[in-house]
């Protein structure tokens, strides 16, 4: 069983579509992060960085527990551990892992970035706007000019890529982009939204997700104040 400690971010769908790809059996629990349960000392001790996700295989290596953070990690251990959406081969592997990578590098911090500088912050900066807006696009651009020779990020087949990258890329329209631009993401990103298991995994504690115009001082302060950078 997946013990799984999740919010409804776009690091949280990507593991949560990926168990819904592999009909694993997993529990939610909830880590509400406005509220500040991301420092509490039971989530710190499976992950030290006090960012969602994180689990707890019950059945893990050696059929013992074994906890995990970090959502890309968590993608390539889950992979590995069904042997679907990750080639064995060490050439199609490594194409899956290097967009991986990709994701975890790029899309992931720098369209955070363009939803804090444009959505979030207390005040406007335009440098900072225009600096992540145009990071974005240009993110954008490489995955439209990949898919425009590739059905899939990492090749011929759905990965982990693909779901990594995806749940970002929801959020278009608040990160500047226009998908008109992009006809191929746009086939992409139409084709991933249509199959049933992402729609569960974006499901996956909607209720709970909060609208940024209806996010309060105090969840504000939680998530980017003085409270988050708090010695624990």
């Amino acid at each position: 069983m997946i013990e799984l400690y999740t919010w409804p971010t776009p690091n949280g769908h990507k593991v949560h579509i990926l168990l819904e790809e592999c009909g694993l059996a997993y529990n939610v629990h909830p880590v509400a992060i406005g509220a500040g349960d991301q420092f509490k000392p039971e989530f710190l001790a499976i992950s030290p960085n006090n960012k969602i996700p994180a689990m707890v295989d019950t059945d893990g290596p050696g059929g013992q527990p074994y906890s995990l953070f970090e959502s890309g990690a968590m993608l390539m251990y889950l992979a590995e551990k069904t042997g679907r959406f990750m080639p064995k081969d060490m050439r199609g592997r490594y194409d899956v892992v290097q967009w991986l990578m990709f994701q975890m590098g790029g899309v992931g911090p720098m369209l955070g970035q363009c939803h804090h500088f444009r959505v979030y912050a207390p005040e406007k900066i335009d440098y900072a706007v225009n600096r992540y807006t145009n990071e974005a696009r240009r993110l954008y651009g490489v995955v439209d000019k990949r898919l425009a020779k590739s059905a899939y990020l990492a090749g011929p087949e759905y990965s982990i890529a693909d779901m990594a990258v995806y749940p970002w890329f929801i959020a278009h329209e608040r990160q500047g982009v226009d998908l008109a631009e992009l006809p191929h993401v746009r086939r992409w990103m139409d084709e991933l939204k249509a199959r049933p298991a992402v729609q569960r995994g974006l499901a996956v504690l909607k209720e709970r997700r909060v609208n940024p115009a209806q996010m309060d001082a105090k969840a504000k302060d939680i998530l980017f104040g003085a409270t988050q950078y708090q010695k624990r």
